[in-house]
């Protein structure tokens, strides 16, 4: 079996791990490193529910070979909170009730966070376009959308990086 050592930032710390060639970079997050919050369901890039954030933008990390992120920053939604404190975006889907099974939801959140890097108030069009690769199949997408809104509204306070 081939194998390739790769270095990368991993919710702001160093990693470097030596992966199989044919690793997915979902599989080296959750069954090597242990972060079980991204989730695979489709494994086709369908769902979104395996998105994480790579260099700034999100990526299906069932889509993405691990040693691709070789040199890259990835953070995950383990890498959100900070300090023992929820990311703006994760309380206020706790609040707003934009959490149903929960299996969406980290792929929901980081996608909403690279829209709001970008673009700090996104109107309603914007969020949909934004979240177009992340299917919910428990419910509408109304709480979900409200959640973001609040954030970028400012209701959550500042996000904490």
């Amino acid at each position: 079996m081939q194998e390739k050592q790769i270095r990368f930032i991993l919710n702001k710390a160093e990693a470097e791990r030596t992966v199989p060639v044919h690793w997915t970079l979902g599989r080296l997050l959750r069954d090597e490193l242990g972060l079980t919050g991204t989730k695979e369901a489709c494994g086709e890039g369908e769902c979104g529910s395996c998105t994480v954030i790579v260099d700034g933008r999100n990526v299906n990390s069932c889509l993405m070979m691990a040693v691709d992120a070789d040199g890259c920053e990835i953070t995950t939604i383990e890498g959100l909170e900070q300090n023992g404190e929820l990311h703006p975006l994760q309380q206020a889907f706790i609040e707003h009730g934009a959490i149903q099974c929960g299996f969406c939801t980290p792929g929901m959140i980081l996608s909403a966070k690279v829209l709001l890097d970008g673009t700090p108030r996104p109107t309603r069009p914007q969020i949909r376009e934004a979240l177009s690769g992340n299917l919910c199949r428990c419910t509408g997408y109304d709480k979900i959308f409200d959640a973001i809104e609040s954030v970028a509204a400012g209701e959550y306070g500042r996000e904490n990086g």
